[in-house]
């Protein structure tokens, strides 16, 4: 069996990078749809990328109390995103040598976080992003396990400075008068972590496609 023939039968490994792609070109598409408002400013003209947040996207109305028509597709994007990460977190686990019951911990975990999030559009949102995040945590705890078990050194920093950029997101989110900047640092946070997951993927297609090929 040649190597390209491996490659083949094993894209399936890059599933997660696959579907961050979809949820990347869904949500620029979604903020062509906004119609306006935001933290700033109430009665502005469409989806401000430093004063939106992605939530937003997902409301019945716009801030500007119109009728949102960026929800359905803010909505696939979020159910894209939640299936992409629930896969990530089942393939992971699988081929980082880790022990059977690390294993079901990141698996159960991550799921429970995604299929969790899906529901982030609902009345009960700050709920939901409690929950999905103590179970997106343990998820990502393992991910670090995993990570050190590979000795894959610098996804494993790459990872911490992750964690970093969220501490800075609760740090603007309480702190007083500093939530004017946390839809940008929210989105930078978000592609920061995409490319997190992306990068890991890359590297565990390489690692399966490798063994196999021995």
């Amino acid at each position: 069996m040649t190597k390209t023939t491996i490659k083949q039968q094993n894209i399936w490994v890059l599933t997660p990078l696959f579907g961050t792609l979809l949820f990347i070109c869904l949500y620029f598409v979604a903020t062509l749809f906004y119609p306006g408002g935001s933290q700033v400013d109430k009665n502005s003209k469409g989806f401000s990328w430093t004063n939106n947040y992605w939530c937003n996207l997902l409301n019945e109305n716009a801030i500007n109390e119109q009728h949102n028509s960026a929800r359905p597709l803010a909505m696939a994007a979020m159910f894209v995103l939640c299936l992409t990460l629930a896969i990530f977190w089942y393939i992971f686990p699988k081929h980082a040598d880790l022990k059977k019951s690390v294993q079901l911990t990141i698996q159960i975990s991550g799921t429970l976080a995604m299929t969790t999030g899906m529901f982030l559009f609902t009345d009960l949102h700050d709920t939901i992003v409690n929950i999905a995040s103590l179970c997106g945590l343990v998820a990502t705890v393992g991910t670090f396990i995993g990570l050190h078990k590979l000795k894959w050194t610098k996804l494993f920093w790459f990872g911490i400075f992750n964690l970093a950029l969220v501490v800075l997101n609760n740090i603007l989110y309480y702190g007083d008068g500093l939530k004017l900047y946390l839809p940008v640092v929210q989105k930078i946070t978000f592609l920061f972590f995409l490319l997190w997951i992306c990068l890991i993927t890359i590297n565990l297609y390489r690692r399966h496609v490798k063994n196999n090929f021995v």
